[in-house]
């Protein structure tokens, strides 16, 4: 191959990589730290900077609150820079209160009471979470929602639905005393559910038929090549079609879908986190930039609806990883407070920074093991 050839074919491919990455991981800096940001302003905190990615500035400009706004050169993320609270660890500089101006004190970070600090915090991860809400809502408003009817189309053999006793043709109708509407509501009642009994209701031939299954944890492989880990039961849909069709929704109803969808995530999210530490889901599930640019990649090729649903997806993740209680991280910030509001006074600040400087050691072999199951995933 010639070798400009091979090197625009690398290029658009690099491209074809990056730019979903860029889109998505950009969306949900900026929603959380605009969260950051309005809170704070509207806390009476000033702010000195609102950057998208970290390092030297490639673009940007100053508003009249004397804000500067800019783009920084490494694309990996984002921060809101308040006054007084400029350590590179984030822990408020107390000490440079004394050399401001009464003014610029109002409005300083450490000057401000215990709850609207905790709320400026607290409010980059809510935004988050509101983010996903409106692109789940948004994209079943516009798009509506396929669904299926839950109608048992074919029994896996050797499976716990084929054990348990389901039959082809059989319509699910409850699980655990649930209805179930569409065959989703039963996938997704048993995805979180791995080695529990669970009771279903079926209607086999007009009559109430109860069956009881415990779902197996099974690891599967997606139309890109992904593994997964998931519990089963072993049932098929009807997948010619004929049970399967688009549901329009109602402004209301698209709510109340991303609503749901974002609470069943955020659950899925803390059951996977006890899982992992109770040795039932593998640490390779874990993975960091280079997975997400993979994952963006291959999404975007589906459609710009998929893309904004796995923002929404990866929106809820970011905002739940940064409310553990681990110093450098949001939820950190607020366990310090929660410690100041019962005590009545801040901790100090070498106990601060100590608690800081561990969080970032902690955050920082979070990052290097991410990375390393992303090369692993290549090899």
């Amino acid at each position: 191959m010639d070798l400009g050839l091979w090197m625009e074919t690398l290029w658009a491919s690099a491209l074809i990589k990056v730019i979903p990455f860029l889109f998505v991981l950009t969306v949900i800096v900026f929603f959380h730290e605009l969260g950051h940001f309005l809170i704070g302003r509207l806390c009476g905190i000033k702010v000195l900077a609102f950057s998208i990615g970290f390092g030297p500035e490639l673009v940007g400009f100053t508003d009249r609150r004397g804000t500067r706004w800019k783009l920084s050169a490494v694309p990996l993320g984002g921060y809101v820079k308040f006054l007084g609270d400029e350590n590179a660890a984030s822990v408020p500089d107390r000490g440079a209160l004394e050399g401001m101006s009464e003014d610029d004190r109002r409005h300083a970070f450490p000057a401000k009471s215990v709850g609207r600090r905790a709320a400026t915090v607290a409010a980059g991860p809510i935004a988050n979470f509101i983010l996903a809400i409106v692109i789940f809502a948004g994209v079943a408003y516009f798009n509506g929602r396929v669904v299926g009817d839950p109608v048992v189309a074919e029994v896996r053999t050797g499976s716990p639905a084929a054990a348990a006793g389901f039959a082809p043709g059989d319509r699910v109708v409850a699980a655990d005393g649930e209805t179930i509407a569409y065959f989703s509501d039963l996938q997704r009642y048993v995805s979180t559910r791995p080695g529990t009994p669970i009771r279903v209701t079926v209607e086999r031939a007009g009559r109430p038929v109860d069956l009881t299954v415990t779902p197996r944890q099974e690891t599967q492989t997606d139309g890109f090549g992904n593994s997964y880990s998931v519990a089963v039961i072993g049932l098929v849909a009807n997948n010619d079609g004929s049970s399967f069709r688009v549901e329009e929704m109602s402004a209301l109803q698209s709510l109340d879908y991303g609503v749901s969808q974002t609470l069943f995530i955020m659950g899925r999210t803390v059951a996977f986190i006890g899982d992992l530490f109770a040795g039932r889901q593998g640490t390779e599930q874990i993975g960091g930039p280079i997975k997400i640019a993979q994952v963006s990649s291959q999404v975007a090729t589906i459609g710009f609806a998929a893309l904004l649903n796995l923002a929404a997806l990866l929106s809820i993740s970011i905002g739940m990883l940064n409310l553990l209680p681990v110093p450098m991280l949001d939820g950190g910030h607020l366990l310090f407070y929660a410690l100041e509001a019962v005590r009545g006074r801040p901790l100090s600040e070498r106990v601060q920074e100590i608690g800081f400087r561990i969080g970032l050691a902690l955050v920082m072999l979070l990052m290097v093991f991410a990375f390393w199951n992303d090369l692993s995933g290549l090899v």
